[in-house]
């Protein structure tokens, strides 16, 4: 028996093979269908995960991270992550919504009322992925800034734009207290204005004066995330986020990066929920996990690469990985289904089952929050006066 761990599913068209929508069992047709996504978190559901990502993006997929590419043989075009999530939550009943949203184009107030209204609809399962966007075309639909040419001072000014919209969000969840609503027919008084509250945020990006229009939230403030490559995403983790998402390749290097962001983060916070990402490609065999990797690997026309670890084998290999990542530090895992919905529902069939066994996951869920579920306390409001 060891230390519980988390798990996540990070979801993203057909999978994270470009070749996975011309698997057989694959659903190209219905990816801009409300069902298909349903389906897929129904299924993490089943599993007892305790989240799923929803990937987003304000460019076409493409091949190339910094650049479109020209190809015509992989799936192009999504539905909106936020939106996504709005309409699953009600289908579902215990695990934890985390659409991406990208904070370089976007304004923090619009996104806070969204997530808010996710909790709300989620009855307090609702969490943010912020992404930063350092492509050129991606600002070219927006015309209204200049992305600095040098790759190292523009890296460390999005991801410093992405802590300051965090703030904002977190003060806007804040701007209401808790009994701001009164609601008394008899008296005629709905709400107490003096428990709503201004947040007069002024950064270098953006000012941003409140209060929200939306209630604060269920959870009190939902769950944010972000992945984690460089020192300025570590960073961005450490100092402003609840769950952080990184992609090491050995238990060694899960060790350094849990150790790094620890030691950057404040104190008086609780330590951030550091979750491994991993492309799997899982089967009842070794031979026919990599024969599956093979055969996408041609169909795509080249080698799949990724920035995590890819992990080709059997539940119970990735079990014995994932028990070994555990103790370097991961509080939890989020898998990356190389092929939907095949991957996911080896997680759910085999892979759970196997960690259950093993005492290393839950056998119900213990909570019916996303904060729960991660073993973070409500917070109390930063505004609220005695």
């Amino acid at each position: 028996m060891g230390t519980p761990l988390h798990l996540a599913v990070a979801l993203d068209g057909t999978g994270w093979h470009p070749a996975s929508w011309r698997e057989p069992p694959a659903r190209p047709t219905e990816t801009l269908t409300p069902g298909y996504w349903t389906d897929l978190v129904t299924e993490a559901e089943r599993g007892l995960l305790d989240f799923v990502t929803i990937e987003d993006g304000l460019t076409l997929q493409s091949d190339h991270p910094f650049r479109p590419d020209d190809r015509t043989d992989q799936l192009r075009g999504r539905l909106d992550a936020v939106l996504i999530a709005s309409r699953v939550a009600p289908r579902t009943r215990h695990i934890g919504l985390v659409p991406t949203v990208i904070t370089t184009h976007t304004e923090p107030f619009h996104a806070s009322k969204a997530i808010a209204t996710l909790d709300y609809v989620s009855t307090g399962r609702a969490g943010v992925r912020v992404q930063v966007s350092s492509r050129r075309d991606a600002a070219a639909h927006f015309g209204r800034r200049h992305l600095p040419e040098d790759r190292a001072t523009l890296t460390t000014e999005l991801f410093g734009e992405a802590a300051d919209y965090v703030e904002v969000l977190r003060r806007l969840w804040d701007s209401w207290e808790d009994d701001a609503e009164i609601r008394d027919v008899a008296t005629g008084r709905f709400i107490d204005r003096n428990k709503l509250h201004y947040i007069d945020f002024d950064g270098t990006k953006f000012s941003v004066k409140g209060p929200s229009i939306t209630p604060r939230p269920p959870q009190g403030q939902p769950v944010v995330a972000a992945l984690g490559h460089v020192d300025p995403a570590y960073q961005l983790i450490a100092g402003s986020t609840d769950v952080g998402f990184v992609t090491p390749h050995s238990a060694e290097e899960v060790t350094e990066l849990v150790d790094a962001i620890a030691a950057l983060r404040p104190t008086d916070v609780p330590p951030v929920r550091v979750f491994a990402d991993l492309v799997i490609f899982l089967d009842e065999t070794p031979d026919l996990a990599r024969a599956r990797h093979g055969r996408l690997d041609e169909l795509a026309g080249a080698e799949y690469r990724s920035d995590a670890e890819i992990f080709a084998g059997t539940p119970a290999q990735l079990a014995d990985l994932l028990q070994a990542w555990h103790t370097a530090g991961a509080t939890g895992f989020r898998l990356r289904p190389a092929s939907l919905p095949h991957d996911l529902r080896q997680i759910s069939d085999v892979l759970v089952p196997e960690l259950q066994r093993r005492g290393l996951f839950r056998k119900a869920y213990e909570s019916s929050t996303l904060r729960g579920l991660l073993g973070l306390n409500r917070p109390a409001n930063r505004y609220t006066t005695v």
